[in-house]
């Protein structure tokens, strides 16, 4: 479990690919010293498992499925991507519950500057639209943002200054693809009440 509070940017050294998927090594020098085989980190969103890690970079491996579904697959030796290790129990939730379990990649339709802050909009589906709320939680490349506004299938971010220059999000523009991750309460919620609201549908028609 995360919390979207991104602790450091790494840089994928390289991607060997491999039957079954790819191993990918990722320099992190200010987390390696504080990881061990069998460690969760979320990596640009994505829960990976630490297989091992030597010289201030830690190996992770992605399965086939997790590099089709996330934007892993595009990934390029070089390229900058949010870390942030497991929460554990008594650390602050400074962000909201995150699993690193990759709901949809979405596009990047808007790039504003305003003054300090920027404006970030992102296309998302129809299943993380009907779980996501005006004022609510999205995980978009891990980073936990509150939705400034919801419009149709278009979330707005309202960047603080602080998260855009500690953050892979300075890197995107528009047509850039992203992780995005649902809020967990929603999709709970939205599971559990389906039952009730299809008798509902059901009784009404």
């Amino acid at each position: 479990m995360f919390t979207g509070i991104v602790e450091t940017v790494g840089r994928i050294a390289t991607i060997e690919r491999v039957e079954g998927g790819a191993r990918l090594r990722i320099e992190a020098p200010d987390l390696v010293s504080g990881l061990g085989p069998g460690d969760s980190v979320a990596t640009a969103g994505v829960c990976l498992t630490v297989a091992g890690h030597e010289a201030g970079s830690f190996t992770a491996d992605a399965v086939t499925t997790t590099l089709a579904r996330t934007t892993l697959g595009d990934r390029r030796a070089g390229d900058p991507v949010n870390l942030e290790r497991a929460v554990r129990a008594g650390q602050p939730l400074g962000g909201h519950l995150v699993q690193g379990h990759v709901d949809e990649v979405a596009e990047v339709v808007a790039v504003s500057p305003s003054g300090a802050t920027v404006t970030l909009a992102v296309r998302v589906g129809p299943d993380v639209a009907a779980v996501t709320v005006d004022r609510g939680s999205l995980a978009v490349d891990g980073v936990s943002l509150t939705v400034a506004r919801l419009a149709g299938d278009v979330a707005e971010f309202a960047i603080i200054p602080y998260t855009w220059s500690h953050t892979t999000l300075s890197e995107l523009a528009v047509g850039s693809r992203v992780n995005i991750e649902a809020d967990l309460i929603g999709k709970y919620v939205r599971r559990l009440s389906a039952p009730y609201r299809e008798a509902g549908g059901a009784a009404s028609a």
